[in-house]
């Protein structure tokens, strides 16, 4: 990783404030293991306190039953992803961060490899064979790359929800799935028209998220399923006509008028209440949505992956992929008991606690029980992945943190217009460049 200046990480270090960091036992007491998660594997009420799908904090509750040698707190970051970064890295220069970060894989993982443990000689094999998303967490995306995390859950994948009652009401079937992009738009088009002029659309872009989610599956559809990696590796441009071409449909979507109008001020915070008071037919977002979308809908509601545009190389596609990732930081006091809480978590009985508590994803182990996935959602979208031609990992996994930053900062612009896709597929190229 290519740091920031140290003047912007001691300025940074202003955010930890608040946080536990890492910090040896009291004498005689319990070896205390600090995690911070970003509400990747932890999940908090409004109150503060742990909730009841809060699959961290019951997973440690269960380890420190076993091992009442071993406390683990957990410190939920707050704030969004940039920040939470800043916050780690301050913390790491300084060595006061925790034991165990939870934080995304690909490169929100990979630039942080300079404070992280290579957990190489910390599984055995059995679990390595048993358990899939390994090359997200490894150094270069290097199959005998260092490795630096543990990956958690096979992944969520980005869809587009569906509005039954909307859709039925306007004399549509809420049962098509649009080929390609460009039938998705025209989905949208009639659907406007017979519903008397009604939002197709909902989109809350004002960080940039739902960009990046359109950009991973159109972008994924013209470079397949190598081709952000091959970017992340300087084997390919970023600044290439493939990236120009699904910029450019991104940004027609909003200046189609599809969508609502204020799509480019709304916070992705107030997203899913946006499609729940039906601000839309059609919600642009991604599976971690399945038991919103269920709880609040039943049987009214249904998923397709965003298609690729017309005449693209690969054209059934999945974007998404493994999304969080556990590390041990390499300053950490306590790295074998810290390793030793890893081992437990990769057990194919604690990914399917995962699954049964969060009803998000799949596991990531060969040996689960698919009897766990009880989401009907969940459900319909694991047989459909067994359907898709490639599965795309998507920009915003694999490349450096700083240059995730900057995506989501021009995919508001792209959208808005007031940045071109030439301008912001060339800033992301020299982003890229100047990391390396």
């Amino acid at each position: 990783m290519k740091k920031r200046s140290v003047i912007a990480a001691v300025a940074a270090m202003g955010l930890v404030t608040g946080l536990v960091a890492c910090a040896p036992a009291d004498e005689g007491g319990p070896v205390e293991l600090v995690i911070w998660d970003t509400g990747l594997l932890g999940k908090l009420n409004e109150d503060g306190s742990a909730a009841d799908n809060s699959f961290l904090d019951k997973a440690a509750g269960m380890y420190m039953d076993e091992n009442p040698d071993i406390s683990i707190k957990i410190v939920q970051q707050s704030g969004d992803i940039s920040s939470n970064a800043a916050q780690f890295e301050a913390a790491s220069i300084a060595g006061n961060g925790p034991d165990i970060r939870v934080q995304y894989t690909g490169g929100p993982t990979l630039s942080f490899s300079d404070f992280f443990l290579d957990l190489s000689d910390t599984f055995d094999q059995e679990t390595f064979d048993d358990l899939t998303g390994w090359n997200t967490v490894r150094a270069d995306y290097d199959p005998n790359g260092a490795l630096y995390g543990l990956p958690y859950g096979s992944g969520t994948y980005f869809v587009v929800f569906v509005n039954h009652k909307l859709v039925e009401a306007a004399g549509m079937d809420p049962n098509y799935v649009p080929e390609t992009w460009e039938d998705m738009i025209a989905m949208g088009e009639e659907y406007k028209e017979k519903s008397g002029g009604l939002n197709p659309f909902w989109v809350a872009n004002l960080e940039g998220y739902v960009g990046a989610w359109v950009i991973g599956a159109l972008g994924g559809g013209e470079l397949g399923p190598d081709g952000f990696t091959a970017q992340y590796r300087g084997d390919e441009s970023i600044d290439s006509e493939g990236m120009i071409k699904a910029y450019q449909a991104w940004a027609d979507l909003y200046a189609s008028g599809l969508t609502n109008p204020d799509a480019g001020e709304v916070s992705n915070g107030d997203s899913t209440s946006g499609f729940l008071q039906e601000k839309g037919a059609y919600y642009i977002v991604g599976m971690w949505e399945d038991v919103n979308m269920n709880d609040a809908f039943g049987e009214d509601v249904s998923s397709f992956f965003i298609p690729v545009l017309d005449g693209a190389e690969y054209p059934s596609v999945a974007a998404g992929g493994p999304v969080q990732a556990l590390s041990i930081t390499n300053y950490s006091e306590h790295q074998e008991e810290a390793k030793d809480f890893l081992r437990y978590l990769a057990q194919p009985e604690l990914q399917d606690l995962y699954v049964e508590m969060t009803q998000v994803e799949p596991s990531n182990s060969k040996s689960a029980d698919a009897s766990v996935i009880q989401n009907p959602l969940l459900q319909a979208q694991a047989e459909q992945l067994k359907e898709v031609g490639d599965l795309i990992y998507p920009f915003d996994n694999v490349m450096p943190q700083s240059v995730i930053d900057l995506f989501y900062r021009v995919n508001a612009s792209v959208f808005l217009g007031t940045m071109t896709p030439e301008e912001a597929v060339s800033q992301l190229q020299a982003a890229l460049d100047a990391e390396r």
